[in-house]
């Protein structure tokens, strides 16, 4: 029987990560556009390991942390590291003109971007409350998170995922780690993503919370996820023979089997 989430006794990271290790190096996720690929243990290492890091870096629990990245893996990698530490994540659509705004809205103390991104994430962070901004990858005036990966690793915070803020929503809502869990177990119903799929995601970044779903639920299950926005039909059509593809979201947001 497939695992499925365990709202009332799990958090996020629990769910989702919780077997990672022991599938090893098999392939977690694959962004096409960005060129990276995560195994399993990698992908839930770098989670778990920036995660201590940024509560070694003084992150604090409910404490809201904007995401402005250019890419599905960095923001997969960026939204769960922020949860395991106990904060909220709040991803930002990139190059958007409120971004300054939205943090000092939401009194985010820390911001997560990547370097094509990080001047004008920098200039947010000064015309807001923010006071640290990290970058995957090097760039003027952040912190880059492999320097997270490298110090003495800590304790996490203890979460009661019920009450727990996990995920600030398009709509400003916030979903607990409840909430979001929930939300994939409805979407397993749906989908029934299996160990064996490899979910092909063409999403754009905008759609944050349901690429946070689907892609959680991947995971959870074992599942191989590529990211690949914007393909022409021709790019589609190899992609899905290159990697084996057996399930598909679509750009108009629906899920299908292939």
């Amino acid at each position: 029987m497939r695992p499925t989430p365990q709202p009332t006794t799990c958090t996020v990271t629990e769910a989702v990560f919780g077997r990672a290790h022991g599938r090893g190096d098999r392939p977690a996720l694959i962004d096409l556009g960005a060129g990276v690929v995560y195994g399993y243990r990698r992908l839930a290492g770098e989670v778990t390991r920036g995660a201590s890091g940024l509560v070694r870096r003084g992150a604090r629990r409910r404490q809201v942390a904007g995401i402005h990245v250019d890419n599905a893996a960095a923001q997969t990698l960026a939204v769960h590291t922020v949860i395991a530490a106990g904060g909220v994540a709040a991803p930002i659509v990139p190059g958007s003109e409120e971004m300054a705004e939205l943090l000092v809205e939401w009194e985010a103390r820390l911001l997560i971007t990547t370097p094509p991104l990080a001047e004008s994430s920098l200039q947010a962070a000064e015309d807001s409350r923010v006071r640290q901004v990290i970058a995957f990858g090097q760039a003027r005036d952040t912190v880059d998170f492999a320097d997270l990966l490298l110090l003495e690793p800590i304790p996490l915070p203890f979460l009661d995922p019920a009450v727990q803020p996990a995920l600030l929503i398009e709509d400003g809502g916030v979903l607990t780690h409840q909430d979001l869990l929930m939300r994939m177990h409805a979407l397993d119903r749906l989908a029934a993503i299996e160990k064996s799929d490899v979910l092909l995601v063409t999403w754009p970044l905008v759609c944050s919370l349901a690429m946070t779903t689907l892609i959680g639920l991947a995971l959870m299950h074992g599942a191989l996820v590529v990211v690949a926005p914007g393909l022409s039909s021709t790019e589609l059509s190899a992609t899905i023979h290159d990697f084996g593809v057996t399930v598909m979201a679509l750009s108009d947001g629906s899920i299908q089997r292939v």
